[in-house]
């Protein structure tokens, strides 16, 4: 069985595979990409859907859930315009995050 440290650390790498911060939305502070380019969408969508399911795993501590809340990262991108704070994925990755956090353990 899997341990609750193994599980969060797996969560993380699938995180980071599709996160878009880390070289994409460079290009965009850049001036190099639009931030509404078909291919960040892409990349974009893909992420927040991976984030989505992931928290919606479950199994996850208050803790982790702690380490793992894509809310700094989502603000990040709404501020670069990437990312809306009304678009239905964004509220639907937010709204999932908050129902983990509430039936999380300590």
């Amino acid at each position: 069985m899997e341990s609750d440290e193994e599980a969060l650390r797996r969560a993380i790498v699938t995180i980071s595979q599709s996160d878009p911060l880390t070289k994409l939305l460079e290009q965009v502070k850049l001036g190099r990409m639009k931030p509404t380019d078909a291919g960040l969408r892409a990349v974009t969508d893909s992420w927040v859907g991976t984030y989505r399911k992931i928290i919606e795993s479950g199994g996850f501590t208050n803790q982790a859930l702690r380490r793992i809340d894509p809310n700094p990262r989502v603000a990040i991108m709404i501020e670069c315009g990437v990312l809306t704070a009304e678009q239905q994925a964004v509220t639907d990755l937010r709204a999932s995050f908050e129902r983990a956090v509430a039936a999380a353990t300590e």
